[in-house]
């Protein structure tokens, strides 16, 4: 499975808005923040892979 990496553009309440890093997609993905880690901030680099999101440095 390839690892997709996303921006954390906006959080609103209990949900994140993401967007797709390598720019191809330009509308926001929308994801439930208890699927995220609970550090998430705005800014933040997420890396999707086997269904679980995380924090990249």
């Amino acid at each position: 499975m390839e690892t997709k990496y996303y921006i954390v553009n906006r959080i609103d309440g209990d949900y994140a808005y993401l967007l797709l890093e390598d720019g191809s997609v330009t509308e926001e993905k929308c994801v439930a923040r208890a699927l995220l880690p609970a550090e998430i901030a705005e800014g933040l680099r997420l890396a999707y892979e086997c269904f679980q999101y995380s924090i990249v440095d």
